[in-house]
This record gives structure tokens, sequence and C-alpha cells, in this order.
């Protein structure tokens, strides 16, 4: 799996285990909610200053972003 696929993957399981909305999600990161659906489709590659935010907004470590699935 390449890195953007595993952001992409791991946004959107972190953000609906938190059963947060895309738009929910962007208002709490202070951006475009189409910008999180880009994310998560691997439509657009974001910056670490943007996963710091989602990061922030997810109330997560952003390192959790580049977690292989299953990795502890």
């Amino acid at each position: 799996m390449r890195l953007r696929e595993r952001i992409a993957d791991n946004l959107k399981r972190l953000r609906l285990a938190r059963g947060i909305s895309q738009e929910d999600l962007a208002d709490l990161a202070g951006i475009n909610r189409n910008y999180v659906g880009m994310i998560e489709r691997c439509e657009s590659a974001a910056s670490a200053d943007m996963l710091e935010k989602l990061a922030d907004a997810l109330e997560i470590d952003g390192e959790e972003f580049l977690r292989r699935r299953g990795a502890a």
C-alpha cells in the first residue's frame, strides 16, 4: 500500500470510529469538507500541516495516519 493510500485509509477509519462525518471533521479542523473527501479518496495529498490539523480535530497523534492496519 502506498503512503497516500495508507493515510487515506487511516483517516477514514479513524473518522468513522469516532462517528464523525466528513463535514463535522472539516469544521473541527477548519478546512473545506470537500478536501477531507479528496484526501480519503486519494485525490489529493495532505501536507504535514494539514495532517496535524486533522489529527488535532480527531484528538489523535498524527503518527496514527501512518500506521499499518493491525500495527500496535
